[in-house]
């Protein structure tokens, strides 16, 4: 697999947990029972640390070979 195809395979991953997060952020929003809140936040806050990690990793899969890109320290070695 080339990184251009892992950086596809990426951004159909962040897509996949943005509409997980919009579909949870719904539900929070007509929940009133505290603890199910409080999971769902729990949930909410897992994912959204996913998708960034996932989308940050689609833009450096995709350009890792570009001249000048400045790839993000927190990937490199």
């Amino acid at each position: 697999m080339t990184l251009a195809e892992l950086s596809v395979e990426y951004r159909a991953h962040a897509h996949a947990l943005d509409l997980r997060l919009c579909q949870l952020e719904h539900k929070l929003e007509q929940t009133t029972d505290a603890d199910c809140r409080c999971q769902l936040e729990d949930r909410i806050r897992m994912l959204s640390t996913m998708l960034r990690e996932a989308r940050e990793l689609a833009v450096l899969t995709e350009r890792y070979y570009d001249r000048g890109y400045r790839r993000n320290a927190k990937y490199t070695i």
